[in-house]
């Protein structure tokens, strides 16, 4: 599947608001673009005459079996995309046996997504509100809908600024969230969305916190430092994701790829490392999986896939990089994820 070509399809549907929303960073737009680039400066090492007839993808997250290491990283208000919204990305990620991070800033209920794709895996994403029984209240229906992990977004403790969307005067739809922020028909989810309802001081203590709530395993996702990731661990994090919010937050930051290899050095040990932030292909995710991620996620080319084509449009984004990631393990002599092995990174 060309992404490139997607990604136009979904602008041309989009209109410019929606799509600058999904497609943006925040202010220059530095680490939106080094995201995609970094995967570009890794080299590899292909092995030859291994025998590569079959390959195999399967992995484990957290306990939880996966025909390959690639999730839908979370994202939000998919009713912008596509009018059944969260409930057809659960479709079409369950149709190719991924697993689904649900954003909290989802445009339908949790319970709602989970009933339209049950039994598939998925993990719920959290932020922690200043009126903690938001938050309190989201998990726990999280929960009991038969998500089986909390992502704690802890690179947010404040939004990014988004000048795309302040120069075009972006509203979205109705989200959840805003809802239980600020009562039915009261707020639209822009005003939610940025207003200083986060709350601020959310520290490592508060991975505990969540963890006690529902008995989930807690993942914490903004990871950038080896000694954030040790902290998180030591914490109560069950693991880390490697993240800097797709370059929607402190511009200038460390591309995903240049920060993976320090924070599996740090954890990599004690506790599983995922990975997202521009990855486009095949290659970029042998590369993760070689520099020790256990799995890669995305969310840009999943909203085009939705945008262009709804549930159907997820599963064909999420199948061809599996495809592509069956053919760059054949090219780089690995016939299972553990043969994508350190040796074969370059320098």
């Amino acid at each position: 599947m060309d992404l490139t070509e997607l990604e136009s399809q979904a602008r041309d549907k989009l209109g410019q608001g929606v799509y600058d929303y999904i497609a943006g960073g925040s202010d220059d737009e530095v680490t939106l673009d080094d995201n995609v680039a970094a995967w570009g400066r890794i080299r590899l090492r292909p092995r030859i005459l291994r025998d590569v007839a079959t390959v195999d993808t399967s992995t484990t997250l957290l306990g939880t079996p996966l025909g390959a290491p690639l999730a839908i990283a979370p994202s939000a208000f998919h009713q912008l995309l596509d009018p059944e919204g969260e409930a057809a990305t659960a479709r079409g990620a369950a149709a190719a046996e991924a697993l689904m991070v649900l954003s909290s800033r989802c445009s339908i209920p949790p319970a709602q997504v989970a009933a339209a794709a049950p039994g598939s895996p998925r993990w719920f994403q959290v932020y922690v509100w200043g009126d903690r029984q938001v938050t309190a209240d989201l998990v726990t229906e999280a929960a009991e809908s038969g998500y089986s992990a909390l992502v704690l977004t802890a690179d947010t403790p404040v939004l990014g600024n988004r000048r795309r969307d302040e120069r075009n005067a972006f509203k979205p739809g109705r989200a959840v969230m805003a809802d239980r922020l600020d009562g039915p028909g009261r707020a639209n989810a822009l005003e939610s969305y940025l207003s200083p309802k986060q709350d601020p001081s959310v520290t490592f203590d508060d991975i505990g916190w969540l963890h006690e709530l529902t008995g989930l395993p807690v993942v914490v996702k903004g990871v950038l430092r080896g000694d954030d990731a040790v902290r998180s661990v030591e914490a109560g994090a069950a693991a880390v994701m490697v993240s800097n919010h797709g370059g929607r937050q402190l511009d200038g930051a460390v591309a995903t790829a240049d920060a993976l290899r320090e924070v599996v050095d740090a954890v990599g040990d004690r506790t599983e490392v995922y990975v997202d932030g521009g990855i486009r292909s095949g290659t970029a995710m042998v590369k993760a999986l070689a520099m020790g991620a256990r799995a890669c996620m995305v969310a840009r080319p999943v909203a085009w896939g939705l945008a262009v084509g709804g549930a159907d449009g997820v599963t064909s984004v999420l199948s061809s990089l599996r495809a592509d990631l069956v053919l760059a393990m054949r090219l780089a002599g690995a016939a299972n994820l553990a043969e994508c092995s350190p040796d074969l990174l370059a320098g």
